[in-house]
């Protein structure tokens, strides 16, 4: 084996997946994700649920992904592990495999911030995709995260616009639950919106100064408009069901094009990276091609496997730090509420 290739490999245990993944030199081998269905019956995240699946996932999720990428544990340069932000129990458990594992074998540990990992993602060597260049804006849109970011190197982020309150997938998923929709609702949201008149009822926007966001005021609002209309017609759910999916993500996605317009005017910055979760909606998705033509905007979405929480994506932070020779020490632990 040329010795000129490094072998990273990457974990992510910071909510209900358990995740491992073995790069190259920036290229993904294996990216092999153990999924909790478990959590679907509560309609949320159960930690203590999520933190006992990790361990029993982790042994054969990281097989699996050495088995695929044909490689043994010997060749491993260093292990990359997600240190936080995320669920403490669930950290728990990769932060401890991790550290084992490149004691064991005697290579670098690497800890990752899990918010990082989404805005690097863009860095994986994939054919088709581009890398966005120095500066640009990355806003990561997930489950538990809402944030904008500027990018000046890999390694020099900074927030400069969150939410104060709930995240956008939860906006989704709540608006779901209200209409009777399965957990997550997101894609299920998407799909219908597709079908129906997203002008066909009107949901105000929360008046949030700078470029910080809120959809708690959203989702209460989506609640009362709800009650209201059943009040009147029990069937009302039923009847419009596809106009008010497509209401409800054409105001959530107003409120996340508006602040990235004004970021992008404030900054002067008109490269915009897209990540998490929610960057798997068609219709962010097309109104950020939109912006390419109104806004004269250059944007980047990730191949939607490293959208959602995965491990490549910490992989290739690994790898970005290892190149800098940037490790952390046997006693590093987890952090539920790190930053960037």
């Amino acid at each position: 084996m040329a010795s000129e290739n490094i072998y990273i490999l990457g974990i992510e245990s910071s909510c209900d997946d358990t995740a491992a993944s073995v790069l190259v030199n920036g290229k993904i081998l294996s990216n092999v994700i153990a999924s909790q269905k478990i959590h679907e019956e509560y309609g949320g995240v159960v930690p203590e649920l999520a933190s006992r699946a990790h361990q029993q996932n982790i042994v054969p999720v990281i097989h699996q992904a050495l088995k695929k990428a044909n490689i043994t544990k010997e060749q491993l340069h260093a292990v990359a592990f997600t240190k936080g932000p995320g669920l403490m129990g669930s950290l728990l458990v990769g932060t401890s495999f991790a550290k084992s594992l490149a004691y064991g074998l005697n290579i670098p540990l690497i800890d990752v911030n899990h918010m990082q990992g989404h805005i690097l993602a863009h860095f994986i060597d994939e054919e088709g995709f581009e890398k966005p260049p120095f500066p640009f804006l990355a806003m990561t849109i997930s489950g538990g995260h809402t944030q904008i970011v500027r990018v000046d190197n890999h390694f020099d982020m900074t927030v400069i616009g969150e939410t104060i309150d709930d995240a956008v997938g939860e906006a989704f998923d709540k608006s779901g639950k209200i209409l009777g929709l399965g957990y997550p609702a997101g894609p299920e949201i998407d799909k219908r919106a597709k079908l129906g008149n997203p002008k066909a009822f009107k949901f105000t926007k929360p008046k949030v100064d700078g470029l910080n966001f809120s959809f708690s005021g959203f989702k209460t609002a989506v609640l009362y408009f709800i009650q209201r209309e059943v009040k009147e017609n029990p069937n009302f759910i039923e009847e419009h069901l596809n106009d008010i999916c497509a209401s409800i993500q054409h105001t959530i996605i107003g409120i996340l094009i508006d602040k990235l317009k004004l970021a992008s005017k404030e900054t002067g910055i008109k490269h915009i990276a897209i990540g998490g979760g929610v960057s798997a909606n068609s219709g962010i998705r097309q109104a950020l091609k939109d912006g390419e033509q109104k806004f004269g905007w250059t944007t980047y979405v990730p191949k939607f496997e490293f959208t959602t929480d995965n491990a490549a994506m910490i992989a290739i932070v690994g790898y970005l730090k290892y190149l800098e020779s940037d490790f952390a020490k046997q006693d590093v632990v987890a952090s539920a509420r790190l930053k960037i």
